[in-house]
């Protein structure tokens, strides 16, 4: 039941909430006057190891490293929680053809597994104005909910829209030294987005080949003995390199049909065709296409 997999399902999920927020700029004047649009670093991590940065002291001579510019921005997922009202039928299952692997191979999965994942957003800022530039590139996509397209599967998943919902935003001022003397202002964007867990895909061999016997019935009994039993096989099938155990492209396979009767054996056997007894079994020496598979 529990065997090792892994589908990337959260990871390429808190890629794409992180990319909706690596291209903020703000606007700042240099010392000429001239004004120029400055890019606000993203990364992930959690709040407290950006403040914790932010409040060292850089230092030459104690070897500190250089103390963290602002504004900056970090980001990460806080909780996630799993969502019954978008449950779908547990055992329904997808299927795909794995036309890169031999043999005829089916991949297939059982459904995905709805959760609610918070991701909450931080941004870092000396300076009022700073922090609302930040706001307002981001609250206006947010009404409240923002929806993304995320490629989990180039197979299995090509797209799955995924809705991004704000649902709050705090503003935390932290002074030292003199009131008018700011240090740091943070701004939380809290977020839950709608998404999903795809469990193990697993692989099934395709169906190559089907045997079928028509009885005589009787009652509700079949009959094997005297007269009666079994009157007809057919057998149907797909032949392709070393029939079937290779890889099937267009045109390297063909499909083939046997139809047996019933007939006589031993001397009254005809060679070249094809006959089966009263229990179905072909007589030795009956042609197949393919070969016999025993």
């Amino acid at each position: 039941m529990f065997r090792p997999f892994y589908n990337e399902s959260i990871r390429k999920l808190i890629v794409a909430f992180g990319s909706l927020f690596n291209n903020i700029r703000i606007s700042s004047t240099n010392s000429s006057g001239d004004e120029q649009f400055i890019k606000v670093p993203l990364s992930y991590g959690p709040k407290e190891k950006f403040v914790r940065r932010i409040e060292e002291d850089s230092s030459i001579s104690t070897g500190s490293r250089v103390q963290m510019t602002l504004p900056r921005l970090g980001f990460n997922i806080t909780d996630m929680t799993y969502d019954p009202t978008r449950k779908r039928n547990t055992l329904q299952k997808r299927t795909y053809i794995d036309t890169g692997m031999t043999g005829g191979n089916v991949l297939y999965e059982y459904s995905e597994v709805p959760y609610t994942f918070n991701l909450s957003l931080y941004g870092f800022s000396r300076s009022m104005t700073d922090a609302l530039q930040i706001t307002e590139q981001i609250l206006p996509y947010f009404t409240p909910e923002f929806t993304v397209t995320v490629n989990f599967d180039s197979l299995r998943h090509p797209s799955v829209d995924i809705p991004i919902t704000l649902n709050n935003v705090t503003i935390e001022e932290e002074y030292e030294g003199e009131l008018e003397d700011r240090r740091r202002i943070t701004t939380q964007y809290d977020f839950s987005v709608k998404s999903y867990i795809f469990g193990e895909q697993k692989r099934s061999n395709t169906i190559l080949y089907t045997e079928s016997t028509f009885f005589e019935l009787v009652g509700d009994n079949y009959l094997k003995s005297g007269v009666t039993g079994a009157m007809t096989r057919i057998d149907v099938g797909v032949s392709g390199p070393s029939y079937g155990t290779g890889g099937f492209t267009s045109g390297n396979y063909i499909t083939y049909t046997n139809t047996y009767s019933v007939g006589p054996s031993g001397s009254g056997f005809t060679s070249g065709t094809r006959y089966i007894d009263i229990e179905g079994n072909t007589y030795e020496g009956a042609t197949f296409n393919p070969p016999n598979r025993g």
